[in-house]
C-alpha cells in the first residue's frame, strides 16, 4: 500500500490514523483513512457524503477510538483527494451512481487487510445512499447506522418536475457535465454565513469544516454536475424500490432537515423489519457534527446498536 497524504492535525483525529491509496477497479485512485485500536472491539466502516473527505471525520474516529472502535473512511471517485472526474475539479461528478460500488469494493479490501472485524457500516448523507446499495448487494457487516442518509433529495414539489425536464434537456444537449443551477460554484461552508446554514446548528463544529478547506484546497467540492444530479435521483428510485434486507440498522434524522428528504427516509425505515427510527428535534443534517447534545444522542444509540451485535452471526 503506497501511503497518501493526511492533515493529522486539521483532522483532529487520534496519532495513529495515517492514509493510504488504494485503486478502484476501473482504474480512478480513491484515499482511504484508517484509524487502528489497541484491542479494537471491531472496525466502523464510515462512508461519507458528497463534498466531504476523510480529514472531516478526524474527531468522529476519536470518540469512536475512545469508545474501543477501530475505523475507517473515504475519498469517494471525484472529491477529496480522489482522482476527479472532469476537467473542472469543483464540479461533483460520477458517469454512473453504482460505480460509486467499485469504491466500496477497494475500501473494503484495504479495511480488511488493516483492520480487525466484525465490521459496521455508517453512512451519512449520499453515503447513506451508496451504503444502502452496499446493503443490499449483500456487504459483510453486522449492522448499519445512517446519518440524514440520501434517500431521496429535498426540493418542493413544484420544482421536481422542472429540476427534472432541465436536466433531461441539458444532458441531451451535451450539457450534462455543467454544475447544477444554483449550487456552490466551490463549497458550501466557505461561500455562505453560518447564520442560516442548512448543515449544522453548532457553530464550532462549523469553523472545523471551514476551517479544513481554507488550509487546504485541493480538498474543496462545489455543487454536482446536471448528470450527477440525475443519477442521483434514478439510484434514489432504485434504493426505495428494493426490499429491504433483514439487518438491524439505525437511521437518523433532525426534525429541521432541509437537504435530503424526510418522506423517502419515513418511508424506507416504515418497511425495515429491524429497523429503528431516531428523529432528533432541532437537528439539521450533520447528526455527527451537529449541537453536543444532538451528537451525542445519535452516537450513543449508534454504539449502543453496534455493541449489541458484536456477536451476531
Amino acid at each position: 500500500m503506497e501511503a497518501a497524504p493526511y492533515h493529522l492535525d486539521l483532522a483532529e483525529a487520534p496519532p495513529q490514523t495515517r492514509a493510504v491509496w488504494a485503486q478502484a477497479s476501473d482504474g480512478l485512485n480513491i484515499r482511504i483513512a484508517l484509524t487502528p485500536v489497541e484491542g479494537a472491539k471491531g472496525t466502523i466502516l464510515i462512508f461519507p457524503g458528497r463534498t466531504e473527505v476523510v480529514e472531516k471525520y478526524g474527531r468522529v474516529s476519536a470518540r469512536l477510538a475512545n469508545a474501543g472502535w477501530a475505523s475507517a473512511s473515504i475519498d469517494w471517485r471525484g472529491q477529496g483527494l480522489a482522482d476527479r472526474m472532469l476537467d473542472d475539479p469543483s464540479i461533483g461528478h460520477v458517469e454512473k451512481f453504482p460505480d460509486y460500488q467499485m469504491d466500496v469494493a477497494a475500501y473494503e479490501q484495504i479495511v480488511r487487510a488493516q483492520l480487525p472485524g466484525p465490521y459496521m457500516l455508517l453512512g451519512h448523507s449520499m453515503g447513506g445512499a451508496i451504503g444502502l446499495r452496499a446493503l443490499l448487494q449483500g456487504i459483510d457487516v453486522r449492522a448499519a447506522a445512517f446519518s440524514a442518509p440520501m434517500w431521496g433529495i429535498a426540493m418542493p414539489p413544484l420544482q421536481k418536475p422542472f429540476n427534472h425536464a432541465l436536466s433531461f434537456l441539458m444532458q441531451k444537449t451535451g450539457f450534462g457535465a455543467q454544475r447544477a443551477p444554483t449550487t456552490p460554484v466551490e463549497a458550501y461552508v466557505l461561500e455562505s454565513p453560518f447564520e442560516g446554514n442548512t448543515l449544522t446548528g453548532d457553530p464550532a463544529d462549523w469553523e472545523y469544516m471551514k476551517r479544513q478547506l481554507e488550509a487546504v484546497p485541493g480538498l474543496r467540492l462545489g455543487g454536482p454536475s446536471i448528470h450527477w444530479l440525475r443519477e442521483a435521483i434514478a439510484e434514489c428510485r432504485w434504493l426505495l424500490s428494493r426490499t429491504p434486507r433483514d439487518l438491524p440498522i439505525l437511521t437518523g434524522m433532525g426534525s429541521n432537515e432541509a437537504i435530503v428528504s424526510k418522506s423517502a427516509i419515513r418511508q424506507r425505515m416504515s418497511l425495515w423489519p429491524r429497523g429503528e427510527f431516531l428523529e432528533i428535534a432541532g437537528a439539521q443534517h450533520e447528526l455527527l457534527m451537529e449541537l453536543p447534545e444532538i451528537r451525542d444522542l445519535f452516537e450513543a444509540q449508534m454504539l449502543r446498536l453496534f455493541d449489541s451485535n458484536l456477536d451476531n452471526v
